[in-house]
């Protein structure tokens, strides 16, 4: 069974950083695209940086690029999520999800996302 397991959310002021984790189990981990997610109350989720396990391409929404940075871990089979510069409209709930074949953005805008966690909550105060 495909785990995905998030963790690492808090509250947090402005300007602030947090690294989220995303543990995953029950697939072979470097075969997979690993996209970071996030949903805000009353809004659409949005795909905010997904990371290609094999050759670690990583790709980031406009709204995070320069702000937050994703990596991965092999040998523990962990995707990682550093945020800085944290902004209020950063508040949401952040999730992890896996693919086999949807790289780069294309994992971001998928319509279903059949493997994932449940999420960790994120909150930036002003």
């Amino acid at each position: 069974e495909m785990k995905l397991v998030e963790s690492g959310g808090d509250l947090v002021q402005a300007g602030g950083s947090l690294r989220l984790s995303c543990a995953t189990s029950g697939f072979a981990f470097d075969d997979y695209v690993i996209g970071w997610f996030r949903q805000a109350p009353g809004k659409e989720r949005e795909g905010v940086a997904s990371i290609t396990i094999e050759d670690g391409a990583a790709y980031y929404a406009d709204s995070v690029k320069g702000r937050f940075t994703i990596t991965s871990d092999n040998a523990e089979s962990t995707v990682y999520l550093q945020m800085d510069s944290l902004k209020p409209e950063d508040t949401a709930i952040y999730f992890c999800a896996a693919d086999r074949y949807l790289v780069g953005e294309l994992i971001l805008h998928a319509e279903y996302l059949d493997h994932r966690g449940q999420g960790t909550l994120v909150y930036v105060s002003s």
